[in-house]
Protein backbone atom coordinates (compact mmCIF):
# COMPACT_ATOMS: atom_id res chain seq x y z
CA UNK A 1 0.00 0.00 0.00
CA UNK A 2 1.70 3.37 -0.93
CA UNK A 3 0.93 6.90 1.10
CA UNK A 4 -0.10 9.92 0.06
CA UNK A 5 -0.40 13.47 1.00
CA UNK A 6 -2.97 16.33 -0.04
CA UNK A 7 -2.82 19.22 1.48
CA UNK A 8 -5.54 22.31 0.64
CA UNK A 9 -5.83 25.47 0.72
CA UNK A 10 -5.60 28.82 -1.25
CA UNK A 11 -3.44 30.53 1.83
CA UNK A 12 -0.93 27.98 1.26
CA UNK A 13 -0.74 28.18 -2.86
CA UNK A 14 -0.77 32.09 -2.24
CA UNK A 15 2.09 32.11 0.35
CA UNK A 16 0.14 33.21 3.39
CA UNK A 17 0.53 30.36 5.42
CA UNK A 18 3.87 28.17 5.44
CA UNK A 19 3.23 24.44 4.94
CA UNK A 20 4.02 22.72 8.00
CA UNK A 21 2.45 19.47 7.36
CA UNK A 22 4.73 17.75 4.90
CA UNK A 23 7.56 17.93 6.77
CA UNK A 24 6.04 16.47 10.10
CA UNK A 25 3.66 13.34 7.81
CA UNK A 26 7.12 12.71 6.52
CA UNK A 27 8.50 12.78 10.30
CA UNK A 28 5.67 10.39 11.71
CA UNK A 29 5.81 7.99 8.71
CA UNK A 30 9.80 7.92 9.41
CA UNK A 31 8.99 7.18 12.88
CA UNK A 32 6.91 3.93 12.04
CA UNK A 33 9.36 2.74 9.45
CA UNK A 34 7.23 3.91 6.89
CA UNK A 35 7.96 5.89 3.54
CA UNK A 36 6.02 8.76 1.54
CA UNK A 37 4.98 8.08 -1.87
CA UNK A 38 3.28 11.03 -3.17
CA UNK A 39 1.87 14.65 -2.28
CA UNK A 40 -0.23 17.18 -4.08
CA UNK A 41 -0.94 20.73 -2.99
CA UNK A 42 -4.82 21.52 -4.29
CA UNK A 43 -6.48 24.81 -4.18
CA UNK A 44 -9.76 25.66 -2.50
CA UNK A 45 -11.95 24.52 -5.83
CA UNK A 46 -14.53 21.98 -5.51
CA UNK A 47 -14.60 20.75 -8.64
CA UNK A 48 -10.65 20.22 -8.81
CA UNK A 49 -10.98 18.77 -5.28
CA UNK A 50 -13.70 16.02 -6.15
CA UNK A 51 -11.75 15.24 -9.10
CA UNK A 52 -8.15 14.31 -7.21
CA UNK A 53 -10.12 12.79 -4.03
CA UNK A 54 -11.92 10.51 -6.83
CA UNK A 55 -8.78 9.15 -8.08
CA UNK A 56 -7.35 8.98 -4.33
CA UNK A 57 -10.66 6.84 -3.59
CA UNK A 58 -9.91 4.65 -6.26
CA UNK A 59 -5.89 4.07 -5.52
CA UNK A 60 -6.41 1.59 -2.34
CA UNK A 61 -3.90 4.20 -1.55
CA UNK A 62 -3.62 5.14 2.47
CA UNK A 63 -3.83 8.70 1.97
CA UNK A 64 -4.44 11.77 4.28
CA UNK A 65 -5.58 14.92 3.63
CA UNK A 66 -5.35 18.50 5.71
CA UNK A 67 -7.38 21.45 5.53
CA UNK A 68 -10.82 22.59 4.04
CA UNK A 69 -13.11 20.53 6.45
CA UNK A 70 -14.72 23.46 8.11
CA UNK A 71 -18.16 25.00 7.70
CA UNK A 72 -17.40 28.44 6.16
CA UNK A 73 -17.95 29.12 2.00
CA UNK A 74 -14.16 28.26 1.49
CA UNK A 75 -14.32 24.84 2.79
CA UNK A 76 -15.17 22.66 0.27
CA UNK A 77 -13.33 19.15 1.54
CA UNK A 78 -16.16 17.58 3.03
CA UNK A 79 -18.64 18.10 0.04
CA UNK A 80 -16.06 17.32 -2.98
CA UNK A 81 -15.27 13.98 -0.71
CA UNK A 82 -19.24 13.35 -0.81
CA UNK A 83 -18.99 13.53 -4.45
CA UNK A 84 -16.38 11.80 -5.32
CA UNK A 85 -17.84 9.02 -3.51
CA UNK A 86 -20.88 10.01 -4.85
CA UNK A 87 -22.69 9.75 -1.38
CA UNK A 88 -24.92 12.14 0.11
CA UNK A 89 -23.88 14.26 3.35
CA UNK A 90 -25.18 13.26 6.45
CA UNK A 91 -24.56 14.51 10.32
CA UNK A 92 -22.71 12.27 12.21
CA UNK A 93 -24.00 11.23 15.22
CA UNK A 94 -20.42 11.09 17.25
CA UNK A 95 -19.68 13.81 15.81
CA UNK A 96 -22.41 15.98 16.50
CA UNK A 97 -22.27 15.03 20.28
CA UNK A 98 -18.11 15.58 20.52
CA UNK A 99 -19.28 19.22 19.08
CA UNK A 100 -22.12 19.64 21.09
CA UNK A 101 -19.88 19.14 24.28
CA UNK A 102 -17.29 21.31 22.99
CA UNK A 103 -20.24 24.33 22.78
CA UNK A 104 -20.85 23.39 26.12
CA UNK A 105 -17.14 23.57 27.17
CA UNK A 106 -16.40 27.09 25.21
CA UNK A 107 -19.71 28.32 26.82
CA UNK A 108 -18.81 27.20 30.41
CA UNK A 109 -15.55 28.84 30.30
CA UNK A 110 -17.52 32.28 29.45
CA UNK A 111 -20.36 32.02 31.81
CA UNK A 112 -22.77 31.32 29.70
CA UNK A 113 -25.35 28.61 28.60
CA UNK A 114 -24.88 26.63 25.43
CA UNK A 115 -28.46 26.12 23.71
CA UNK A 116 -28.57 23.40 21.07
CA UNK A 117 -31.04 25.52 18.48
CA UNK A 118 -28.66 28.65 19.04
CA UNK A 119 -28.01 29.52 15.01
CA UNK A 120 -24.18 29.56 16.34
CA UNK A 121 -24.35 26.00 17.23
CA UNK A 122 -26.20 24.74 14.40
CA UNK A 123 -23.54 26.33 12.44
CA UNK A 124 -21.15 24.47 13.98
CA UNK A 125 -22.87 20.88 13.75
CA UNK A 126 -22.40 21.23 9.73
CA UNK A 127 -18.53 21.30 10.85
CA UNK A 128 -19.80 16.91 11.47
CA UNK A 129 -21.63 16.74 8.15
CA UNK A 130 -19.60 13.75 6.37
CA UNK A 131 -19.94 11.61 3.64
CA UNK A 132 -22.65 8.50 4.82
CA UNK A 133 -20.93 5.68 6.26
CA UNK A 134 -17.67 7.73 7.51
CA UNK A 135 -15.82 6.87 10.24
CA UNK A 136 -14.51 9.62 12.69
CA UNK A 137 -11.31 10.35 13.51
CA UNK A 138 -10.47 11.92 16.76
CA UNK A 139 -8.85 15.45 17.79
CA UNK A 140 -7.66 15.66 20.84
CA UNK A 141 -7.23 19.25 20.77
CA UNK A 142 -10.94 20.44 21.02
CA UNK A 143 -13.01 17.66 20.17
CA UNK A 144 -14.03 18.25 16.56
CA UNK A 145 -13.43 15.37 14.55
CA UNK A 146 -12.27 14.74 11.62
CA UNK A 147 -13.88 11.76 9.06
CA UNK A 148 -11.89 8.98 7.17
CA UNK A 149 -14.07 6.71 4.62
CA UNK A 150 -12.04 3.47 3.86
CA UNK A 151 -8.54 4.38 3.38
CA UNK A 152 -8.47 8.03 3.00
CA UNK A 153 -8.41 10.47 5.75
CA UNK A 154 -9.66 14.12 6.30
CA UNK A 155 -8.26 16.34 8.72
CA UNK A 156 -8.05 20.14 9.67
CA UNK A 157 -5.68 22.64 8.23
CA UNK A 158 -4.43 23.68 11.23
CA UNK A 159 -1.41 21.85 12.36
CA UNK A 160 -2.05 21.39 16.41
CA UNK A 161 -5.05 19.65 15.68
CA UNK A 162 -4.14 18.03 12.28
CA UNK A 163 -0.47 16.46 13.35
CA UNK A 164 -1.68 14.41 16.07
CA UNK A 165 -4.89 12.97 13.89
CA UNK A 166 -2.42 12.19 11.38
CA UNK A 167 -0.93 9.74 13.65
CA UNK A 168 -4.23 8.03 14.61
CA UNK A 169 -4.57 7.56 10.65
CA UNK A 170 -1.24 5.75 10.54
CA UNK A 171 -1.51 3.79 13.67
CA UNK A 172 -5.17 2.36 11.86
CA UNK A 173 -2.20 0.32 9.59
CA UNK A 174 -0.31 -1.80 12.42
CA UNK A 175 0.36 -4.10 9.36
CA UNK A 176 2.64 -1.33 7.40
CA UNK A 177 4.68 0.08 10.54
CA UNK A 178 8.37 -1.53 10.16
CA UNK A 179 10.97 -1.78 13.00
CA UNK A 180 13.35 -0.68 10.33
CA UNK A 181 12.63 2.03 8.04
CA UNK A 182 13.90 2.53 4.84
CA UNK A 183 17.64 3.37 4.74
CA UNK A 184 20.08 5.06 2.97
CA UNK A 185 24.25 5.44 2.37
CA UNK A 186 25.71 7.53 -0.47
CA UNK A 187 28.90 8.50 -1.19
CA UNK A 188 29.94 12.34 -3.34
CA UNK A 189 31.50 11.58 -6.16
CA UNK A 190 33.74 13.62 -8.09
CA UNK A 191 35.44 13.61 -11.54
CA UNK A 192 32.07 11.79 -13.20
CA UNK A 193 28.73 12.77 -15.43
CA UNK A 194 25.80 11.87 -14.50
CA UNK A 195 25.46 10.85 -17.79
CA UNK A 196 28.05 8.13 -17.25
CA UNK A 197 26.67 6.74 -14.01
CA UNK A 198 23.87 5.64 -15.65
CA UNK A 199 24.46 2.15 -17.06
CA UNK A 200 26.06 1.25 -13.26
CA UNK A 201 23.25 3.11 -11.45
CA UNK A 202 21.14 0.63 -13.91
CA UNK A 203 22.96 -2.43 -13.12
CA UNK A 204 22.40 -2.12 -9.50
CA UNK A 205 18.97 -1.67 -9.24
CA UNK A 206 18.21 -4.84 -11.15
CA UNK A 207 20.72 -6.88 -9.15
CA UNK A 208 19.25 -6.10 -6.13
CA UNK A 209 15.43 -6.19 -6.09
CA UNK A 210 13.99 -3.71 -3.45
CA UNK A 211 16.64 -1.28 -3.41
CA UNK A 212 16.19 1.93 -5.30
CA UNK A 213 19.59 3.91 -6.69
CA UNK A 214 19.02 7.68 -6.50
CA UNK A 215 21.90 10.80 -8.23
CA UNK A 216 21.56 14.59 -6.70
CA UNK A 217 24.38 16.28 -8.85
CA UNK A 218 25.20 19.68 -7.82
CA UNK A 219 27.01 21.91 -9.56
CA UNK A 220 28.34 24.69 -6.46
CA UNK A 221 27.85 22.43 -3.37
CA UNK A 222 29.40 24.52 -0.28
CA UNK A 223 31.55 21.68 0.46
CA UNK A 224 32.15 19.53 -2.20
CA UNK A 225 31.77 22.26 -5.58
CA UNK A 226 30.70 20.18 -8.62
CA UNK A 227 29.97 16.78 -7.26
CA UNK A 228 26.96 14.03 -7.63
CA UNK A 229 25.71 12.47 -4.24
CA UNK A 230 25.20 8.93 -5.52
CA UNK A 231 23.56 6.04 -3.29
CA UNK A 232 21.10 3.35 -2.69
CA UNK A 233 17.93 3.28 -0.35
CA UNK A 234 16.08 0.55 1.19
CA UNK A 235 15.70 -2.59 3.23
CA UNK A 236 18.78 -2.87 5.21
CA UNK A 237 18.97 -6.43 4.95
CA UNK A 238 19.94 -5.89 1.01
CA UNK A 239 21.67 -2.33 1.33
CA UNK A 240 24.73 -2.86 2.35
CA UNK A 241 25.41 -5.40 -0.29
CA UNK A 242 23.90 -3.05 -2.78
CA UNK A 243 26.15 0.15 -1.61
CA UNK A 244 29.00 -2.05 -1.87
CA UNK A 245 28.41 -2.69 -5.45
CA UNK A 246 27.40 0.37 -6.21
CA UNK A 247 31.04 1.83 -4.71
CA UNK A 248 33.16 -0.37 -6.38
CA UNK A 249 31.85 0.78 -9.86
CA UNK A 250 32.45 3.77 -8.89
CA UNK A 251 35.52 3.18 -8.24
CA UNK A 252 35.82 1.32 -11.58
CA UNK A 253 34.80 4.30 -13.43
CA UNK A 254 37.89 5.93 -12.06
CA UNK A 255 35.85 8.64 -10.66
CA UNK A 256 37.26 9.95 -7.21
CA UNK A 257 35.23 9.69 -4.22
CA UNK A 258 35.01 12.51 -1.39
CA UNK A 259 33.00 11.32 1.55
CA UNK A 260 30.45 8.12 2.46
CA UNK A 261 26.97 9.10 4.21
CA UNK A 262 24.67 7.01 6.23
CA UNK A 263 21.19 8.23 6.75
Amino acid sequence: MHVGLIIIGDEILSGKRRDSHLAKFIELLAERGMQLSWAQYLGDDRECLTARLREAFASGDLVVSCGGIGATPDDHTRQAAAAALGRPLALHPEARELIWQRVQQMAQEQGQTAAEDHPDTVRRFEMGVFPEGAGIIPNPYNKIPGFFVGNVHFVPGFPVMAHPMMAWALDRYPQLHRQVGVQERSLIVQGAMEASLTPLMEQVESTFAGIKVFSLPSVDHPQWGRCIELGVKGDADRLDAAYLALKQGVISFGASISTELVR
